[in-house]
């Protein structure tokens, strides 16, 4: 069974970043803080992270409601060009499709050309299955950096999904802009632009997956 969670019609928008922040406590938190913490990571912790992790903030047997992606592609809006994607069979039982970490399947590089930089507007469809257990309240908080500066950050909501499905939602990221000397340290320096992909249910983290960026490619 498929479940479109969001129609790639209307594809969902990130929250307001603003906004969210002002409902959390801005005082900064470290990673070493955060897995010393012993009550579970909440969404509000990871805003206050001011630079990407160097580590995991979860094991991988946190992830109880056996959530498995399975299809990535991102997409330029204008053009309708595909970026970047990978695809395998949800029946398929092997690795999960964005291991660049054998052990987990947690981390990812990617490659674009520099022009991905100048992008107003991408999207992000994500496919993935939800084990026997329904989740409630599935939710990605995603942030970007470039060495320790808070480059963009996104808050997507999944919704609800039943259990035993196969899930498939786009999310419209709205590409923020990097002004020309920036742009050049980030091309001038592959793998430094890096990203956290927390994912969170009833506001419990769940799952943390990592990448790196190049935006070196011909």
């Amino acid at each position: 069974m498929t479940t479109i969670v969001s129609p790639t019609t209307k594809p969902s928008k990130p929250k307001n970043e603003q906004a969210a922040s002002a409902a959390t406590n801005d005082t900064p938190i470290t990673e070493e803080e955060l897995k010393k913490k012993e009550t579970p990571i909440t969404i509000s912790d990871v805003l206050r992270l001011k630079k990407a992790t160097n580590e995991y903030l979860t094991e991988t047997d946190e992830n109880v409601y056996k959530i498995d992606f399975v299809h990535f592609r991102i997409r330029d809006m204008k053009t309708n060009k595909v970026l970047f994607e990978v695809q395998r069979d949800p029946d398929d039982e092997d690795e999960a499709i964005d291991g660049g970490d054998t052990s987990a399947g947690r981390f990812v590089q990617y490659r674009f050309p520099p022009a991905f930089l100048k992008l107003k507007q991408v999207g992000a469809l994500v496919g993935f299955k939800v084990g026997n257990r329904e989740v409630k309240s599935f939710r990605m908080v995603e942030r970007h950096f470039f060495r320790d500066q808070l480059i963009k950050s996104f808050d997507f909501d999944f919704g609800f999904c039943p259990p035993d499905t196969t899930n498939s939602i786009e999310h419209i990221y709205d590409m923020p802009e990097i002004d020309s000397k920036q742009i050049k340290e980030m091309i001038a320096h592959p793998y430094e632009t890096k990203s956290d992909s927390f994912y969170f249910v009833d506001n419990q983290l769940i799952m943390h997956k990592k990448a790196t960026y190049a935006f070196d490619l011909a």
